[in-house]
């Protein structure tokens, strides 16, 4: 009774939207008003797990089955999860976890952490691009196949690419957004990724498209850039700074400015938060470890020091939100196939990561931004937002 007691003082605090607590056959209304959601709790947790990282004590706890959510999660999660401010979280305790180390070694088994889970598993739940970003919903019944076209098909308008041009990408996953350049512009084009999968993947998609001519992919950091010994007329850079850390963002834009044109155009397309954070524990545990989402202006800052000039700057937060609910429908689609690959720790885990994440975007704990720069001055670039 004492750690029942200790706990639900401590969810009292999360009383914006009003919840029900169902727990040891007894329940407890959180706020005012009819409750939106009903968590159940199988054990009460620890309030000092509480305390130490709430993100990991109800993470975990939903994992393990001890906290489960009569009705829609993601309804519920989009209700609590506007109030992560009010989260406990000991840096001291997590210093290891919250700030590891962003040596290339420790960065690449990281990276591969993530995607090297098995190109099967991610066909299931993406697009026939595997595009693994925030797509692009032009219209109100746009597919996420079509979001995902639509999203590769902005950013190469962004860029301003023309035919014959070289073209950098830098995480490029599975390689769609190389392969969209190089058959629609005639562009040439050259992918790095850490990942070993995605890599195998790309250069089978390369051949089977008949781009090898146009698209090259290499194994390679950021950080080896300088070794490709080329300079390039455009760089895209999709959801890859979110793995490089606070302390290297300046070491990465030197990295990118160092193998560009003069004038060159320069897209990065990042997770973003209103202020600097140092990262959700949970997240850094079982899902990206090692990764930090950067705030706006540590971004616009290390850009301006980097000599790069900013051109334009959107934020796409409904749209990843809209892409997220897409990806957790499809995953939920075939559980079937995913409980043949994995246990049901882990396919409650990717279901709560795909939701939560889909939840603090429509609540804007954290927003997504295309940053368009040049190096230098460009004035060539069009006076009006062309794209």
């Amino acid at each position: 009774m004492i750690a029942e007691h200790g706990m639900i003082s401590f969810l009292r605090k999360f009383d914006e939207h009003p919840f029900l607590v169902k727990m040891g056959g007894r329940d407890y209304k959180i706020g005012e008003g009819d409750p939106l959601f009903t968590v159940r709790f199988n054990r009460p947790l620890p309030l000092k797990d509480l305390l130490t990282s709430t993100s990991l004590a109800l993470g975990e706890a939903y994992m393990n089955k001890d906290l489960e959510i009569e009705g829609d999660l993601y309804q519920a999660l989009d209700h609590f999860l506007g109030q992560m401010g009010k989260f406990s979280t000991d840096q001291n305790a997590l210093k290891k976890l919250i700030f590891p180390s962003s040596s290339k070694k420790n960065q690449e088994k990281e990276v591969q952490s993530h995607y090297d889970i098995g190109n099967d598993f991610y066909r299931l739940w993406l697009d026939d691009t595997m595009s693994y970003s925030c797509g692009y919903f032009l219209q109100g019944h746009d597919t996420l196949y079509q979001a995902q076209v639509n999203k590769v098909d902005y950013i190469l308008k962004k860029l301003c690419l023309k035919e014959g041009m070289s073209l950098l990408d830098v995480g490029c996953g599975w390689g769609f957004l190389l392969m969209e350049a190089a058959k629609k512009y005639r562009a040439r084009g050259t992918g790095i990724t850490l990942s070993e999968e995605q890599y195998k993947e790309c250069r089978r998609r390369i051949r089977e498209e008949g781009l090898e001519n146009l698209v090259t992919v290499r194994r390679m950091d950021y950080r080896d850039l300088p070794e490709l010994g080329e300079q390039f007329d455009r760089v895209a850079s999709v959801g890859m700074v979110e793995h490089v850390g606070r302390d290297n963002y300046k070491l990465f834009l030197d990295r990118v400015n160092g193998v560009m044109k003069e004038g060159g155009v320069f897209l990065l397309h990042s997770i973003s938060a209103l202020k600097e954070h140092p990262g959700d524990a949970w997240i850094k545990k079982y899902i990206f470890p090692g990764g930090t989402v950067p705030s706006l202006r540590e971004l616009i800052s290390a850009m301006a020091e980097g000599g790069f000039h900013t051109m334009d700057v959107e934020n796409l937060r409904l749209h990843y939100n809209r892409t997220l609910l897409c990806w957790r429908e499809n995953y939920l689609a075939h559980l079937d196939e995913v409980k043949k690959m994995f246990d049901e720790r882990f396919i409650r885990m990717w279901d709560l990561y795909l939701t939560a994440c889909a939840a603090t975007f429509h609540s804007g704990i954290i927003d997504i931004h295309q940053i368009l720069m040049t190096k230098g001055i460009n004035n060539t670039l069009p006076m009006v937002r062309w794209y």
